[in-house]
């Protein structure tokens, strides 16, 4: 992973400073409420409904075990004993006191991590795929990438107050997981008839008020010429984007209006006067960024581990485990394994101190010291020798870190909802709760399948609803919390957005609609078929017609 140089810790222990003395005058009453809200907002601190909660960077969602250790003692000293991991890879407290953040900060800057530019109108972390480096179907890393564009966008003078926040996701695998489609800006690396690595460029995706799937404005950008187009597009938005309407102000608002084609010119035109300038891309500056990507040490291993073998006829309970949470990797003997933060009774994506503590031991152990976040809120330990695999198993079931639902029913994407959040509509973990009881019955979880249930507290999404296979939003109905349900969204190669069912539903009804909504699908669906694919087939009127069936 990327390691400060000495510009990078001289630039944040200049900004820590910076923020101190601002957050000092704030509270002393010489700095306003209106003045001091730009500043703390690119510190990665919001206002919610109980507390402060700090939005903490995890670039493209990769961890060292020093790292995560750091995160344990600021959740033990300065929060309640526990962080939250977000859809973008990051993590938030969300019980820091004011007074402290510069301190936490600090400690922060102690293993090169920060809070910038996680919140405010600005270019936010650059996401990628959770097995980036390691996956069999990959077609380049995508992290070298993912630290280029972080180092162009950190504190970029022009684009600091843009119209509204800025989303960037690269995927450098054949099978998308990074919900690359529904950001600002979506990157595919491709390769060319000739070999030649570069990028499909989508622009205008996202989710929020208006949920959108990007469009396709190149499909070939040769890698060099990466930062130069970026900048364009981001040239144009800053121009041309809305600034008199907050819910009109995102790129997706200004590609619909303007039209792909036309957007397409003017970034086109734009980009001729950039291109082949300073920021383009050398080969030195591509080795420079990838020597920090370069492979661990592995060991030479057989592809099959006698042990793993042995163990999988053994005990059923490993054997599920094994296959809902371990992956292939690249690497002949090793695999990657998924640990699942979604443990019925408490909130998905959560984690103790505690649990930190004790997963930065098993990466240390297991995985060369590293570990990722992915955007279903899990963690990932992607270099586990599949001899280990069983060890590692028993070790995470004593801190209940051992949940074998990844991609079911119950592994479910949330916001904090209206718990924590003071734009929520309705609460997000009490639903979770409630469905994960519901579908408690592990063997009935495997016969469903794969299937994804997202949840946000309001419109701005951020569970995702929207994209989930079942979505489910938090309304208010004349100052009630009510539950909107859409279905046959998708975050896949072919991504999908829901279809609303229909009139909302109250919190104790929602655990039901969902147990109906999975009957029909089980009724439905031909051998072989996932949710999406029986949806689609069937459309949504089974669906509707049950949810809202009378009983006799």
């Amino acid at each position: 992973m990327y390691r400060y140089d000495n510009y990078d810790h001289q630039m944040l222990a200049d900004r820590i400073a910076q923020f101190r003395h601002q957050t000092e005058r704030f509270l002393k009453g010489e700095l306003a409420g209106p003045e001091f809200l730009p500043l703390r907002l690119q510190n990665g601190l919001y206002v919610q409904r109980l507390a402060p909660m700090l939005r903490i960077a995890i670039p493209y969602g990769m961890l060292s075990s020093r790292q995560l250790r750091k995160l344990a003692h600021i959740a033990d000293y300065y929060d309640k004993g526990y962080g939250h991991f977000t859809t973008r890879q990051n993590i938030q407290f969300n019980w820091p006191a004011l007074v402290d953040v510069p301190d936490i900060l600090a400690h922060l800057a102690e293993v090169e991590m920060h809070a910038i530019q996680t919140s405010g109108n600005c270019i936010r972390n650059t996401t990628t795929d959770q097995f980036a480096g390691c996956a069999v179907n990959e077609i380049e890393d995508s992290r070298p990438y993912c630290e280029i564009i972080r180092q162009w966008s950190t504190f970029h003078p022009e684009f600091a107050y843009l119209p509204r926040k800025f989303k960037i996701a690269v995927c450098g695998t054949v099978d998308d997981q990074a919900a690359t489609q529904v950001h600002d800006i979506g990157l595919f690396i491709v390769k060319s008839d000739t070999g030649e690595i570069g990028f499909r460029v989508l622009v205008g995706g996202g989710l929020g008020r208006t949920p959108v799937i990007g469009k396709e404005i190149r499909s070939f950008l040769p890698k060099q010429h990466l930062l130069t187009y970026l900048d364009a597009i981001l040239r144009v938005y800053n121009r041309e984007g809305r600034r008199d309407n907050k819910y009109k102000a995102r790129i997706k608002i200004l590609v619909k209006e303007t039209g792909v084609e036309l957007f397409r010119e003017k970034v086109e035109q734009e980009w001729l006067a950039l291109k082949d300038g300073p920021l383009t891309l050398t080969d030195a500056e591509f080795l420079r960024c990838k020597q920090y990507f370069q492979d661990p040490e592995y060991k030479e291993l057989p592809e099959d581990s006698p042990q793993l073998l042995q163990a999988l006829g053994e005990n059923v309970l490993f054997a599920g485990w094994y296959n809902r949470n371990v992956s292939a990797h690249k690497k002949a003997g090793y695999a990657i394994v998924t640990i699942c933060l979604k443990q019925t009774g408490t909130a998905p994506g959560d984690i103790t101190s505690d649990q930190m503590n004790f997963v930065a031991d098993l990466a240390d152990s297991y995985s060369f010291g590293e570990l990722r976040v992915s955007h279903e809120q899990n963690i990932i330990l992607a270099d586990v020798e599949k001899s280990a695999l069983y060890a590692l198993w028993q070790s995470l079931k004593s801190q209940k870190l051992n949940s074998d639902n990844r991609g079911l029913l119950t592994d479910i994407i949330c916001c904090p909802g209206g718990d924590f959040c003071s734009l929520a509509n309705a609460k997000s973990i009490p639903i979770a709760e409630s469905i994960q009881r519901r579908f408690g019955d592990a063997s009935r979880l495997r016969d469903i399948g794969a299937l994804s249930l997202n949840i946000s507290g309001c419109m701005n999404a951020c569970g995702h609803h929207h994209v989930g296979n079942i979505g489910i939003l938090g309304v208010d109905k004349k100052g009630a919390e009510f539950y909107q349900i859409s279905l046959g969204g998708s975050v896949d190669n072919n991504t999908a957005l829901g279809q609303i069912v229909g009139p909302s539903f109250a919190q104790e009804e929602v655990p039901g609609v969902v147990e109906k909504i999975v009957n029909v699908y089980m009724k439905n669906r031909q051998s072989g078929e996932r949710f999406v694919e029986t949806f689609n087939r069937v459309g949504i009127d089974p669906f509707k017609e049950e949810v809202y069936a009378k009983a006799d």
